[in-house]
């Protein structure tokens, strides 16, 4: 892998909280992402199962992991499987892991081959009475497809009929929602990568650039620092563009006097940084940009302060809109009269502001949790408010990403410029 080895201290922990919410004499099955085919002989860029990957640190197709905590023989309490690798393999792939390999890697002492996966599976059934089964359960989640953990679930279900089978993903939201110190460190990496890719960009932006010679920067940085690259679709959207929350087809050039807004950042190590600058093309704000990107800034810094342990992040986006409405107001964009006569489910400020502030982030960009529970420490959220004016041409949004304590929010995205002038400053200083 690109990125450098991981404590396997990460993966034990992960396990050993896993297995203790799990019933008693029960078996927990995790299986790898399919390689899905693009076109003929080639396939779309392949990347794990982010379950899968917290509990074991495997980076490979073709890996099965088996949890059992209760299992007659002690070997079998914890069981990877991982694939070998043969003359065609090498051939057409490389080598894969070896078994060694694979046990320095997770922690895991019992590796096996895939190819032994249905033997020991089969004869590890008939000691359990339960079986957690994994799918990638997300609120956000919209499958046009059957998921490779959903063809799992349904081979297993159907050959093993008589047992009673639990959900996973409650037990993995719930402890992916709250990182560990290793994470934290995983996702600081992510972010220190981003920081360069930005800062690099600060040094080239200028009337006549297009907004894919900006990502293509922003990818040899994010590569040649051993991230995977992008952490998804980067958006580089210089004027009206930057009106279409999810434009991605950064094609236009950049114009004087206009604004650039970056929602990029890198991936390292499965986990993903989130971050979103805007600035001028011409290396100085106008009167009407700077007022619009402080008010954004001030909501940015209020819903920050907010972000404590024991919120719950579904009334952070409601109190956050409070807040940006009154910006709103002062930047002459709502009156009072407008807000008075709104239709409560359907705010004015959404003219302006249509999304939330923050969603979880980690090993997804929109990583799972529950929006509707109170945070505990170790979450970490995106803060992201924004401004987006049609009719001025002018779309403004500013991110961080921000790990919640039992105290002050800590912003692990600090030191990435963020104020109008030093950003000013620095695109001035060629």
């Amino acid at each position: 892998m690109r990125y450098e080895a991981i404590n396997p201290e990460l993966f034990k922990l992960n396990r050993k909280n896993f297995t203790k919410q799990m019933k008693p004499n029960s078996i927990a099955v995790f299986v790898s992402n399919e390689t899905v085919t693009r076109s003929a002989d080639s396939a779309y860029k392949w990347r794990q199962n982010p379950d899968l990957f917290y509990l074991s640190g495997i980076d490979q197709e073709q890996t099965y992991l088996i949890l059992f905590p209760d299992a007659p023989e002690e070997k079998y309490r914890e069981v990877l499987f991982v694939c070998k690798t043969n003359e065609y393999i090498m051939w057409w792939e490389g080598k894969k892991h070896t078994m060694e390999e694979a046990s320095r890697i997770s922690g895991v002492e019992t590796v096996l081959w895939s190819e032994q996966f249905e033997n020991i599976f089969t004869m590890l059934m008939h000691y359990t009475e339960n079986v957690y089964l994994n799918a990638n359960e997300h609120d956000r989640s919209i499958s046009m497809g059957e998921a490779t953990e959903i063809k799992f679930a349904r081979k297993v279900i159907g050959n093993y009929p008589l047992h009673k089978y639990e959900r996973a993903a409650p037990i993995m939201h719930k402890l992916r929602a709250s990182k560990s110190s290793y994470e934290v460190a995983l996702l600081n990496r992510a972010i220190d990568i981003t920081r360069k890719g930005f800062m690099r960009t600060l040094k080239m932006i200028k009337p006549g650039v297009w907004e894919y010679e900006i990502e293509a920067a922003l990818t040899h940085e994010y590569l040649i620092n051993r991230a995977a690259g992008h952490a998804y679709q980067p958006i580089v959207a210089t004027g009206q563009n930057a009106c279409v929350l999810h434009y991605i087809s950064n094609e236009a050039q950049c114009k004087a006097g206009e604004l650039v807004l970056m929602d990029c950042a890198a991936e390292y190590a499965n986990y993903n940084a989130d971050l979103t600058r805007t600035v001028p093309v011409s290396g100085k704000f106008t009167k009407r940009q700077k007022n619009v990107y402080n008010a954004v800034l001030r909501v940015h810094r209020e819903a920050r302060d907010m972000m404590k342990a024991g919120m719950v992040l579904n009334e952070l986006n409601q109190s956050v809109g409070k807040i940006m409405e009154a910006e709103l107001v002062k930047l002459r964009l709502l009156t009072l009269s407008a807000i008075k006569k709104q239709d409560p489910a359907s705010p004015a400020y959404k003219k302006y502001f249509p999304h939330g502030t923050a969603h979880f982030l980690g090993l997804d960009v929109h990583d799972v949790g529950n929006r509707f529970e109170k945070l505990k420490a170790g979450a970490v959220l995106t803060c992201e408010p924004g401004i987006y004016i049609r009719e001025e041409n002018l779309g403004i949004r500013i991110e961080n990403n921000i790990l919640i304590t039992n105290g002050k929010p800590v912003d692990l995205m600090a030191n990435i410029p963020i104020e109008a002038d030093e950003i000013e400053a620095i695109m001035n200083d060629k």
